[in-house]
């Protein structure tokens, strides 16, 4: 671990984006290009990996770790395999109305765990399935197919119907008991769901959908910055993989002289004012230990978690200031943040790496350690195996600091450019709106 923390940054962030690659490398159904959740035994897939896996690809082609061929091959099996796949929105289907249930089986693909269909899920695999869509733009009948599949698959989404009758999306449905009773209500990652419903040519949401969903925004003052808050990092990562959002301001961030892209760097500040403040006083928190996101730690029923009187919450979305907290940090949501405050990031896990070496396994970070209930100081609870979402929000963050690849391939994508421009989005590189647009 000390020759890891020897390395040039550059170097050091290669290998760790290269080890994060790996996991859809060993986590993937070849068959039918399905990805798990995680790397523990029987994982489900998560439909969303999936979406980070097809985006990945795309990198590891121009990084050398993969050949075109390859990726290909294995975007294609996913495609077909959501195309062919039961739409019958059924209590055994794959998915209903062009969505698709959270958790599928990795053999047969159809829902387990009695899991939602999820409208922010769905929204994170189309993501990855437009991004495959851009990047193989060559004329070999593979990726012809490969652009055909994703349009029919990103047209296919009924994106109205899954306002409900509400005013904003809903967070998803059951076939036991209809819509979820909540929508989106405050800042989440769920621009890119906002975005693609809006972009779509077939089955777009309401105009006044996404300012109903702005609506419920808080902007607070924290620790000297003003910042629309949420409290897990990845809120503030997860649109951001796709979508450069720098200089681009829709309505409620034009009213605040603010974008997106600055309020994730502002979420960086406040998580190491918070954990250098460490109000709970847990071991190894300071401005150089932080990331609270949502991920995996430990709970209060695991024989491996000593001297703590608190409770654990397990896997959950830890936050800052407001909590959950119990003392567990993720590690893939620090390096995540590289775009937004690269200094602060490469110290923090150069620090990171150094103190508490047991955070990285088999080359990848793990999805959280907590140091406050592990056997000692320097040996802390460590989450086993690897998390689809930790390694895929590594590997997009990582290149779009390193080159802006996605970014750059992502803004080519018309459906993407009329999704922000109907949510108001204006300025930077976004073309101008024509003047018979309406606002």
């Amino acid at each position: 671990m000390t020759q890891l923390t020897k390395l040039t940054d550059e170097a050091l962030l290669d290998q760790l984006q290269r080890a994060a690659f790996g996991y859809f490398l060993e986590a993937v159904n070849p068959l039918n290009g399905l990805v798990a959740d995680t790397s523990r035994e029987n994982a489900p897939v998560s439909i969303a990996v999936v979406g980070f896996a097809l985006s990945s690809y795309p990198v590891a082609v121009e990084r050398g770790w993969m050949e075109r061929s390859d990726a290909v091959q294995r975007t294609l099996a996913a495609l077909r395999f959501f195309r062919d796949s039961d739409q019958s929105g059924s209590p055994t289907a794959t998915g209903f109305m062009g969505f698709y249930y959270h958790f599928l089986d990795m053999h047969s693909g159809t829902r387990v765990w009695q899991s939602e269909l999820s409208m922010i899920d769905t929204a994170l695999l189309i993501a990855g399935v437009l991004a495959a869509a851009m990047y193989f733009s060559g004329d070999a009948p593979e990726e012809v197919e490969l652009r055909e599949l994703a349009d029919f698959l990103y047209l296919r989404v009924d994106w109205q119907w899954a306002q409900g009758d509400g005013g904003t999306i809903k967070q998803g449905w059951k076939p036991e008991s209809g819509f979820l009773h909540y929508g989106w209500e405050g800042y989440s990652e769920a621009i890119v769901l906002y975005v693609l419903a809006l972009g779509s040519p077939t089955h777009p949401i309401r105009g006044d959908c996404y300012a109903a969903w702005t609506a419920t925004y808080q902007w607070e003052n924290l620790y000297d910055h003003d910042y629309l808050y949420a409290g897990p990092l990845f809120v503030h990562q997860f649109s951001h993989a796709w979508i450069d959002l720098r200089g681009i301001r829709d309505s409620f961030m034009r009213e605040k002289s603010s974008d997106y892209f600055d309020n994730s760097r502002n979420a960086v500040y406040i998580q190491r004012r918070y954990t250098q403040l460490n109000p709970q006083e847990f071991v190894g928190y300071d401005e150089n230990c932080w990331g609270l996101s949502a991920g995996d730690g430990p709970n209060d029923e695991q024989p491996d978690v000593f001297n703590e009187k608190r409770r654990l919450f397990g896997y959950a979305a830890r936050g800052v200031p407001y909590g959950p907290d119990d003392g567990t940090l993720s590690p893939p949501a620090v390096l995540a943040s590289l775009p937004f405050a690269s200094e602060l990031v490469l110290e923090a896990m150069r620090n990171m790496l150094l103190r508490y070496p047991q955070m990285l396994t088999e080359g990848r970070l793990t999805g959280g350690f907590n140091a406050t209930v592990g056997a000692s100081d320097d040996q802390p609870w460590v989450s086993a195996g690897h998390y689809g979402l930790d390694q895929g929000i590594v590997v997009l963050m990582i290149e779009n600091h390193r080159s802006q690849f996605i970014w750059q391939l992502m803004s080519g994508c018309r459906y993407i450019s009329d999704g922000l421009q109907g949510a108001g989005f204006e300025g930077g590189w976004l073309p101008p709106r024509s003047s018979g647009e309406a606002n």
